[in-house]
């Protein structure tokens, strides 16, 4: 199993950190514009991995050395800037980087599963899906899977009920147009309908993300162990079902976009997208994300 990370900024050198605690490849690679910060890392990794009872190579590379990928992961991004940045407004500069890395990266290692990390996820999703020609169930955006882990997080708490219990997704758009599928929520097979606490809860969790970025200039810990679920998920072939960005075909006339929806993850990547019964405001929600999402991807221009 070889894991090749595009981009060692904060996000990916977190997810390859959290590779190296968890070392579920036999390789792993490190690819970044800047060469040198990609072998920063990798020696960095290196050496915390002797401590883990492991044998997995750690370097880093080139694309050439990208070759035989079985996963891809792409967190490489222009700069935020201003924490308080709206993930669309990176739209267009990070097609850019979209349309740089992903042709070779593609040549090199034309099985992979495509996993995509980078603002606005669902957008670069799309992008990315269209720019490597891939088949749609191995391009795959983080989507709102860390927002579902946070919302249930926050409701476990309220609800003393261990997290793990609670199934509870946010769905749609990484971004403003989220929302909690409050229909589908439920815990030992009782559903709990929307309140004023889990709809206090459900912003708090949209605004969440922002917070953390003002307070300390980014996120990365969250975000990075959700891209392990993801991975984690392939690589053993586990078939749990998560919250992610993925084409949507034809799902209450919604299509052609990528969204989030409950989607089966296993080794061949997405196996199957569910396609469960929202209410009719969670209908309309639904395509209320569509539409924005259509509109940053609009945009972004020509790609």
């Amino acid at each position: 199993m070889k894991i090749t990370i595009v981009g060692t900024g904060r996000v990916g050198a977190a997810i390859a950190f959290a590779a190296t605690i968890n070392p579920l490849a036999s390789e792993l690679l490190l690819l970044n514009r800047t060469r040198d910060k990609a072998e920063g890392e990798a020696i960095d990794l290196l050496h915390a991995s002797a401590v883990r009872n492991t044998n997995m190579r750690i370097r880093a590379g080139d694309i050439p050395d990208s070759k035989g990928s079985d996963i891809i992961v792409f967190t490489a991004s222009v700069p935020y800037g201003d924490p308080s940045r709206k993930r669309s407004e990176l739209a267009a500069d990070n097609l850019h980087v979209l349309q740089e890395w992903i042709p070779p990266l593609v040549e090199a290692s034309p099985d992979a599963i495509l996993i995509i990390v980078s603002n606005p996820v669902d957008a670069l999703t799309y992008a990315a899906l269209k720019i490597s020609g891939f088949p749609p169930h191995r391009v795959i955006g983080t989507g709102t899977l860390l927002d579902s882990v946070r919302y249930r997080s926050m409701l476990s708490a309220e609800l003393e009920i261990h997290s793990d219990d609670i199934r509870a997704y946010i769905l749609g758009e990484h971004g403003d147009t989220q929302f909690a599928a409050h229909s589908l929520s439920v815990t030992g097979g009782e559903r709990f309908y929307p309140s004023d606490t889990s709809r206090q809860l459900f912003q708090k969790t949209v605004n969440v993300g922002y917070e953390v970025s003002r307070l300390k200039g980014h996120t990365s810990y969250g975000i990075a162990l959700a891209t392990m679920m993801i991975l984690d998920s392939i690589i053993y072939d586990l078939r749990h079902t998560m919250p992610v960005s993925v084409l949507i075909e034809d799902y209450f006339d919604v299509k052609d976009v990528c969204l989030s929806l409950p989607s089966v993850i296993g080794r061949a990547g997405v196996t199957r997208v569910l396609r469960p019964p929202l209410s009719e405001e969670e209908q309309q929600l639904f395509r209320h994300s569509a539409e924005a999402v259509q509109n940053c991807i609009r945009s972004m221009g020509e790609f």
